[in-house]
């Protein structure tokens, strides 16, 4: 197996890229959509609403003798190359860093991990196992999915078109019942079936009980909503969903959970393999997983408005109602604490590339809610201390500059241990980072918030 590991967001030249040519060839200078098409399954699902990543950046994108990468990590192959897109944060060793972000964001199992060697495959599909819980969970708060779809009957309760000649081939001499066909609206469809094969066929699995225990609610549903299902059906329930994607947009995380269990059912037969000449793989956005860990360490303390899922919007300035969407703003962080209002912004890059139009970004924020301190929080790879900027009063030109003591933004860093030995080494570290890391925030707590209605939100 020929194998590159290289990092996030950086440049190699693409001498280096040699080994895996053909892996190289048909991802470099292709966009995420492209990839999509392709086989290569991005998380999250929702794009379009990113401003780390989008559908249109690249992967490996060529720059004169050198490939760039961006804030995307995970997993790619072909054939016998498989290229490992590491944190850049993580240090020379393994990437526990990275690993680690999945188990707390995803709530992966301890058996992931982008180890190489002969079983990397094997890593890769674990991946798309553990990624069914979270695509199904998400597909089903839209309510079990629904659609019109032909059954044939043969009864005396004619209610659809007749069949004639399936009724000459079963009714003959006639004894009174009709073939025929109706148009019905049913959750006994096509889909629904290839979910229900997908958690069958993660049952067998030796951890398959564990991992689908996340969603026993879900699954109950889903089994009950099934009652045709045959285990034999599952090739032809694979070529219809193949032919019958999902097309509404209101339907978009079915989609998504559609394409991620034909790729697990398709797995054995040719979809991953030595044999195979089709790209394949599993990327996230690194500054998503990044934002939604520091959400799970300082969610007690801070609302988290969401651009991707458009929830928790603030306005920065007042609307009048029909002016729709103008003025929406998300910021990461707004702190609980109403009396010490702090605004906090995820940033997954170096204390050293925070600057310009981030400034400028907190700053609005700051004056929006009334916030005398903001903070950057970042991944700390090289033992740099916290930066606190005070802020100025006053114009050069005039000569009177002075600093503003009580309005500061603090670059703070959540630092990554770089030189632990294995996992649980790592695990146990970064821990102790992040009570340092959180215990400079005021936990004074205030009222209980509640979200603005839509059409009125200040």
């Amino acid at each position: 197996m020929k194998l590159l590991r290289i990092k996030d967001n950086a440049q190699q030249k693409k001498e280096s890229f040699s080994q895996i040519r053909t892996l190289t060839g048909k991802i470099a200078d292709k966009t995420l959509e492209q990839l999509e098409r392709e086989g290569v399954f991005v998380f999250p699902e929702i794009l379009k609403n990113a401003e780390d990543i989008t559908q249109d950046q690249m992967i490996l994108k060529s720059v004169n003798d050198t490939y760039c990468t961006r804030n995307v990590m995970g997993f790619l192959g072909c054939g016998d190359e498989r290229l490992v897109i590491e944190s850049r944060f993580c240090g020379k060793g393994e990437d526990y860093f990275f690993r680690y972000l999945l188990d707390k964001v995803l709530d992966f199992p301890n058996i992931v991990d982008l180890q190489t060697d002969a079983n990397q495959d094997n890593r890769l599909f674990n991946f798309l196992l553990f990624l069914f819980p979270h695509y199904l969970k998400a597909a089903m708060r839209k309510g079990l999915f629904k659609k019109y779809i032909r059954r044939r009957y043969n009864d005396g309760n004619v209610k659809g078109t007749i069949d004639v000649a399936r009724h000459i081939e079963k009714n003959t001499p006639f004894a009174g019942d009709v073939a025929y066909n109706q148009r019905e609206f049913s959750y006994d469809n096509s889909l629904m079936e290839l979910v229900r094969h997908t958690i069958e066929f993660i049952k067998r699995k030796p951890y398959g009980n564990s991992l689908l225990i996340k969603v026993k609610d879900e699954i109950k549903l889903v089994i009950d909503a099934t009652p045709t299902y045959e285990p034999y059906d599952r090739q032809k329930i694979i070529e219809q969903n193949k032919k019958n994607t999902v097309r509404r947009a209101y339907f978009r995380e079915y989609l998504a959970l559609q394409r991620l269990c034909l790729l697990i059912l398709r797995h054995q037969k040719h979809q991953i393999g030595s044999g195979s000449r089709q790209i394949y793989g599993i990327l996230f956005d690194g500054a998503w997983l990044w934002e939604e860990y520091i959400n799970s360490l300082i969610e007690d303390m801070f609302y988290h408005p969401m651009n991707k899922g458009s929830k928790g919007a603030q306005r920065l300035g007042a609307q009048r109602l029909f002016d729709g969407n103008v003025g929406l703003i998300y910021p990461d962080f707004i702190s609980r604490n109403s009396e010490m209002r702090i605004i906090a912004d995820a940033k997954y890059k170096p204390i050293n590339n925070i600057g310009n139009r981030d400034y400028l970004q907190v700053l609005a924020y700051m004056f929006r809610f009334d916030a005398k301190a903001g903070y950057y929080l970042y991944p700390e790879a090289s033992g740099v201390d916290d930066q606190k900027l005070r802020m100025n009063r006053g114009s050069t030109y005039e000569g009177n500059v002075m600093p503003c003591d009580d309005i500061t933004v603090t670059k703070h860093g959540l630092k990554i241990p770089v030189d632990a030995q294995n996992y649980s080494e790592f695990t146990t570290k970064i821990k102790t980072q992040e009570q340092e890391f959180i215990s400079v925030f005021p936990n004074k707590q205030a009222h209980e918030w509640v979200p603005p209605c839509p059409t009125c939100q200040v």
